[in-house]
């Protein structure tokens, strides 16, 4: 059995990986990371966290964790665990050629002794192609040499330090040493371990995600519906879920997300036919167009100043990946403002959206002046501090708020509803 230098090496070092990595450093282990990126590379080896995640600003700042770029370092370590993108294709097809490419360059690599742990989300039978690959392209026989495990992330943006302690464990393996190594790993973070076989293990990771994702949609289904029969979607919601034991409503909004916007065509890839997951799809991404359209019912944004509150895809991060604001930011311009002010206190200025292009990032109280209408596109803490302060001073200023960030349960009303109510 050959010595190890590490115990651990994250493949992937983004909002997964990196938390993983330094909480595995937190608990004892020594780990280290690859990925091909250089400014995230600089940034987390020179001790500082590349995106909001509070809890590891001490932990990354003793540089204990170090990431390469290139993978002759994986001889050295015990576990290697991918945490790289699986994104989704335009035509509903998983992509899996950042885990192809790190099958690759890890290959060559390899020792008997070995865990390879698949952590990223993916479409059923991932796991299974990677036992074939490693068959395939290696001479390592998998469970006996080489072990292969699939332990999914279910954790919160924004919330890493304390789920990665606190949420069980699937741990998804077809072999007694990858259990046994895979439980030996995991077990340092937290002892409530969940075992079972690949297949399941990546259907609930996709169950959670899919799930969600039908709930927040039936919310916004029940918004359009109350919307064009001149009711309060919150007005409802507060009605219907109060003292009421069965069938909570969850609020409505702009969803989106790494995980939630892509995970249902992991399992529709697979099927022919049309189903609830993809009905689900459609209404969430027609929000955007919703709440201009049906703004237009009540005033025009023709020659209008525009400000969107929020650009990221949920509240409090900097991640901006499958937000659907950008989508709303497009669809309020064809309807040719004289200007859009974006404002999101997490991001920098300017804003690079490789779709809509660099754009301003305006300071909130700046976004602010002489503004005809705001869209609030995300529930970033503090915004209705700031629209109840504007409601004294602009009270005609119109607001579209799917967020019901001022709790007056309303998406659609004028500033001059929040006078008083402070």
């Amino acid at each position: 059995m050959a010595s190890f230098e590490y115990d651990v090496c994250i493949i992937g070092t983004g909002h997964v990986g990196l938390p993983l990595g330094l909480s595995f450093i937190e608990a004892g282990l020594t780990a280290v990371g690859i990925d091909r990126d250089t400014q995230l590379r600089e940034t987390i080896n020179n001790g500082k966290m590349p995106f909001y995640e509070p809890g590891y600003d001490a932990l990354i700042a003793t540089q204990k964790f170090q990431v390469y770029e290139h993978f002759e370092i994986i001889k050295k370590v015990h576990n290697i665990i991918i945490t790289v993108g699986t994104p989704l294709n335009n035509h509903i097809e998983t992509d899996l050629r950042q885990i192809q490419q790190v099958l690759k360059s890890v290959s060559e690599h390899l020792t008997a002794g070995q865990l390879i742990c698949l952590r990223s989300t993916v479409a059923p039978k991932t796991t299974r192609f990677i036992r074939r690959w490693i068959k395939h392209h290696t001479a390592l026989k998998v469970g006996k040499e080489i072990m292969l495990a699939f332990c999914p992330e279910r954790i919160v943006e924004g919330k890493a330090y304390q789920e990665l302690r606190t949420l069980p464990q699937i741990i998804g393996t077809e072999d007694k040493k990858s259990r046994k190594m895979a439980k030996a790993l995991f077990e340092v973070l937290t002892s409530d371990l969940l075992f079972t076989n690949y297949i399941t293990a990546e259907l609930v990771k996709l169950s959670n995600n899919i799930t969600r994702y039908v709930h927040f949609a039936l919310s916004n289904q029940l918004a359009l519906v109350a919307d064009d029969l001149g009711a309060d979607i919150y007005e409802i919601i507060e009605l219907a879920n109060y003292n009421y034991p069965r069938n909570h409503i969850t609020k409505p909004g702009l969803t989106g997300g790494t995980c939630l916007r892509k995970d249902f065509g992991m399992i529709n890839e697979k099927v022919p036919y049309s189903d609830m997951f993809l009905s689900a799809w459609k209404i969430h991404e027609y929000m955007p167009n919703f709440l201009v359209q049906h703004f237009l019912k009540r005033t025009k944004i023709r020659n209008k100043v525009v400000a969107v509150l929020g650009y990221t895809f949920k509240a409090d991060t900097d991640d901006m990946r499958d937000s659907l604001a950008p989508k709303l930011y497009r669809y309020i311009l064809r309807e040719l403002p004289l200007e859009v002010r974006i404002s999101d206190h997490y991001l920098p200025n300017p804003i690079k959206d490789e779709h809509n292009g660099e754009l301003r990032n305006w300071p909130i109280e700046k976004a602010l002046v002489n503004v005809d209408c705001i869209f609030v596109a995300v529930n970033h803490t503090g915004y209705d501090e700031v629209l109840y302060s504007l409601a004294k001073k602009n009270p005609n200023t119109w607001i579209v708020d799917i967020w019901n960030v001022c709790h007056i349960n309303q998406i659609f009303y004028q500033a001059s509803a929040l006078k008083g109510l402070s």
